[in-house]
């Protein structure tokens, strides 16, 4: 991988809590950042653009809750207009990115290290992000995902 990849944030929203997830500048590892507990889709926004430029983060993927089956539910619209608020506040670009069954694994990865409790609702959100951030770099690094048009 290019040493030159620069950093990326990933973004579980979520209408109580949204977890955060930013890779390394090589783009090889994921890491979770935490959580945010912000009331109201706006002022979220602003505190994820605020992360992601105070990390020095070059893109914002966004997780995007579709079916089993791959077609779009009603959550997908709340989750677009999310990110067209956080698309307004940057000019970094925002990359909308499957996030099919992380939340299941993460409960799976939490139940197997006996997290439990609060500590599992205030860590699930955050190894959310983390793992569809770590999907996005491994697609990537095999060439299925194409850069957007901002990065080039």
């Amino acid at each position: 991988m290019d040493l030159q990849h620069g950093k990326y944030m990933a973004v579980d929203y979520g209408d109580v809590r949204t977890g955060l997830a930013e890779c390394d500048p090589s783009g090889t590892l994921a890491s979770g950042i935490g959580t945010i507990k912000e009331s109201g889709m706006r002022h979220t926004a602003e505190r994820v653009v605020a992360e992601a430029l105070a990390r020095g983060c070059k893109r914002i993927i966004i997780g995007l809750p579709k079916n089993m089956d791959g077609t779009q539910g009603g959550r997908v619209d709340t989750v677009h207009a999310f990110g067209d608020i956080v698309a307004q506040l940057t000019d970094l670009p925002v990359v909308y990115y499957d996030e099919r069954m992380t939340t299941m694994i993460a409960y799976r990865y939490l139940s197997s290290t006996n997290t439990y409790g609060k500590q599992r609702r205030d860590r699930v959100d955050t190894l959310s992000a983390e793992i569809i951030l770590q999907d996005y770099l491994d697609a990537e690094r095999a060439g299925k995902i194409q850069p957007p048009a901002k990065d080039i």
